[in-house]
């Protein structure tokens, strides 16, 4: 592949990675997987993988974390990924990975919202950035109020003969149809589960600052996470007969989301944001909604209904305009950094002038 086309070849990837994870997951949960469980074993599997990778590239570099980075750590691991994960996936078990996919693209927005109530962020309501950041926002919460009360017309499963059949094994039977007040309620659970997420984006930019090592804060934060998931799941599923594993797709399910997204997907990421940057992989995300949809009716036979699609554009848009405000904003202050700079060489050039006339 020519290396010009290569990160948008790996930015594609990263979209299929997780339209991966939202159709197997979503198909370990049609058989009978506890959503608890599965996030208990995802998370050990990511820490099988991630902790001897941050011991071999930093045992020589790393410095110590104090008891104040840990403890900031434990929290950051226990709202943006114990809270999250578990509010997410076990929204996912009665939604749909169409649902799933489409509520990801809110992230942006909520965390601008977050951002801005802590003081981080601030909004310039007469300029174009201010006004696409509010009509960002404003599109999210429309798009999710669409995908929750709004149901339309079903469309039919590009494939009836599903890949991942629900009846094949399994402890439990599938999750029957939700009404319509669980759809609802699932569906802003899995915005609240964003929301974690995201104000998880913003303590964790705290903490970098703190303790710059990115590897060894992850490697941390999964061991965290799967401790506290144990807990979580032990409450909740105190039947272990529920969490013995089986050669099925929820094994699958478990490996591929600890080792592919947490292993390659992170690390795929990493690399494309520091050869294109931050702005030109998120361009990318909306993708995995269109993916996962055509995914989600061809492997699981899930009916897509009209709603879904309508909130997901919605979305979609205000993700959009959300990057749009924000990429625009960086433009106007990295040039009035420029016009900056420019101006203060032109007076130190005024100055030496200056001194080199009282010198002659």
């Amino acid at each position: 592949m020519d290396a010009r086309l290569k990160p948008y070849g790996v930015a594609i990837i990263i979209q299929l990675i997780y339209t991966g994870m939202f159709i197997v997951s979503k198909a370990a949960f049609d058989h009978g997987m506890s959503s608890y469980v599965f996030v208990f074993y995802r998370q050990a599997a990511g820490s099988v993988l991630l902790l001897p990778l941050a011991f071999l590239l930093n045992r020589r570099t790393a410095r110590s974390m104090s008891f104040m980075v840990l403890l900031k750590l434990f929290f950051c691991a226990l709202i943006g990924v114990t809270l999250s994960l578990n509010l997410y996936h076990v929204s996912l078990k009665f939604t749909s990975a169409t649902v799933a996919s489409a509520t990801d693209n809110s992230a942006p927005a909520i965390t601008f919202f977050l951002a801005l109530l802590l003081r981080m962020e601030h909004v310039k309501l007469k300029s174009w950035s201010g006004i696409a950041k509010l009509t960002g926002v404003a599109l999210c919460v429309t798009g999710v109020l669409v995908i929750a009360f709004y149901t339309g017309p079903g469309l039919s499963p590009v494939n009836h003969h599903r890949a991942f059949a629900s009846h094949a094994s399994g402890p439990s039977p599938p999750v029957a149809n939700p009404t319509r007040g669980a759809w609802v309620k699932w569906t802003f659970l899995m915005v609240v589960a964003n929301v974690a997420w995201s104000l998880w984006i913003v303590m964790q930019a705290a903490v970098l600052k703190e303790y710059p090592n990115k590897m060894l804060v992850t490697a941390v934060q999964c061991v965290f996470s799967t401790m506290q998931s144990f807990v979580v799941a032990a409450v909740a599923e105190r039947d272990f007969s529920r969490w013995k594993l089986r050669l099925d797709i929820s094994l699958l399910a478990i490996f591929y989301s600890g080792f592919v997204v947490i292993g390659a997907a992170y690390y795929l990421q990493a690399w494309c944001v520091e050869m294109k940057g931050p702005v030109f992989l998120a361009v990318w995300t909306p993708l995995c909604f269109v993916f996962t949809m055509f995914c989600s009716s061809f492997f699981l036979g899930e009916i897509v209904h009209l709603g879904s699609i309508l909130g997901g554009v919605l979305l979609v848009g205000g993700f959009y305009s959300m990057l749009w405000g924000k990429s625009k904003e960086s433009r106007i202050d990295d040039g009035a950094q420029e016009d900056e700079q420019v101006q203060h060489k032109k007076h130190a050039a005024k100055d030496k002038e200056g001194q080199d006339h009282e010198m002659g």
